[in-house]
Order: structure tokens, then sequence, then C-alpha cells
């Protein structure tokens, strides 16, 4: 095993919340690979965590836009809890010096790797929900991503909403997303997705989630029509 250095203390100055269990967070920083039995790795808290992340973002946002309609909202919501915001901010706070990786997995890379970084993110957030309850968590997710969302840029309508405007604009079937290829280990893997559309070349996108990849599968057929700028494409992160 490649265990991180313990600094728990200086994480905790990093995270600014002190645990009154520290079990917590070094569950929170325990990747599958470490550990014999995946209840003792950070799974079941990055479950917890993105719900509570969602919650927070939400409220953030609810109060921050009071203008925008539904939507909007979710649009936003959408883009400040997906994997690459949160890997950004987990990379930002050193989470990747501090996850505890199997050999295999550091040699690879794994401390790097934005799945890991954005699962310890969410798996913190519960664990500071469990330790401490909602007002710190929440306070942790306004001090880290209140500044992204602020400062969002790209389309605030998702590749997929926008091709589904564009198809039913032309009078076209809904696109049908289908998974055609899947890599890597079962904690870590790629999928394959390719979006059909009657009348119009497909696209497809890869991704470390599903619904990452149908993203990406519909934000290259939009570049590809003229739909969106590479620097829309962009802004999207998938």
């Amino acid at each position: 095993m490649s265990a991180a250095p313990d600094g728990l203390a200086d994480l905790e100055s990093r995270i600014g919340y002190a645990f009154k269990d520290r079990r917590l967070l070094k569950r929170a920083l325990t990747h599958t690979s470490a550990v014999s039995a995946a209840a003792e790795s950070y799974q079941r808290l990055e479950f917890l965590g993105d719900r509570v992340l969602a919650l927070a973002v939400a409220d953030m946002a609810f109060a921050a836009f009071p203008k925008a309609d539904e939507g909007e909202l979710a649009r936003r919501l959408n883009a400040l809890v997906k994997r690459e915001t949160c890997a950004e901010i987990g990379r930002r706070l050193g989470f990747g010096d501090m996850v505890r990786l199997g050999a295999g997995e550091a040699q690879t890379g794994g401390r790097n790797r934005a799945a890991i970084l954005g699962d310890v993110a969410e798996a913190v957030i519960a664990a500071i929900y469990l330790d401490g309850g909602f007002t710190p968590a929440y306070d942790f997710v306004v001090r880290n991503w209140r500044d992204s969302m602020m400062s969002a840029r790209g389309p605030l309508r998702d590749a997929k909403t926008t091709l589904q405007e564009w198809v039913q604009g032309r009078g076209l079937a809904a696109p049908v997303y289908r998974e055609v290829g899947r890599t890597g280990p079962d904690h870590d893997p790629e999928f394959t997705i390719a979006v059909e559309i009657a009348g119009v070349a497909g696209g497809e996108g890869r991704g470390r989630s599903k619904r990452e990849a149908e993203q990406n599968a519909a934000t290259a057929i939009l570049v590809r029509e003229g739909l969106w700028t590479d620097a829309e494409a962009a802004g999207q992160g998938g």
C-alpha cells in the first residue's frame, strides 16, 4: 500500500474544520485499492457527500440568482457538482497528497486522477457533515465552491439540453444515447457513448461516468454543427 503522510492537522487547516473524530477524515481519504473491504473506503461517504454538496450548492444558487428560473438554477447546479469542478477543488486543497492508495493505483498516477480527487472532495464533505452537522459542511462548500459559481463561464444550458432543443426545433426525433464501449477497472471506468439522431450524423463522447460521456457526445455534435464554439465546449467541461 502507498499510504499518504499523516499531516491531518495541516489538512484540517486547509479544510477549515477540526474533526472531533478524525477516523471520518481518514476514511474520506481512503481509496478502495488501499483496503480489503469497500466499506472501509470513502465510497459510502462519497455517496452521502454528493447529496450534501447538491443541497448546499442549490441553496447558494437560489440565494445568489433570485431572477434565475428553475432551468438556469439546475444548470448552474450541474456545473458545480460535476466531477471536474470537485476534482479542481480537491487538487487545490491538496487531497491528492493525502489520499491512501494501493501501490498499483499510486504508481499509475492515482493521486492526480480527477475521478479520485472529485470523489475525495465529496467524501470530505460527508465526513464534515457526519462529524459536525450540516452547518460546517455548508460553510466548507461556500468557501470552496462559491467563487466557481460566481465566475462560471460557458453556456448555462448543458450540452444534452441544447442538442435536444435544436433537434426538436428541426422537427426530428429525440437523440438516442447508447453505450458502445467501457474500459478500465470497476472503480475507475471510462465509458464511450454514441448519440444517434435521425437525419443527422451522430457523435461519440468519452467520460468517467455515463452522464459525462453523454454530455461529451452531445458536445461533439454541437461543435460540429456550429452551434457551439470550441470555447463554449471547453466551458461546458463535460
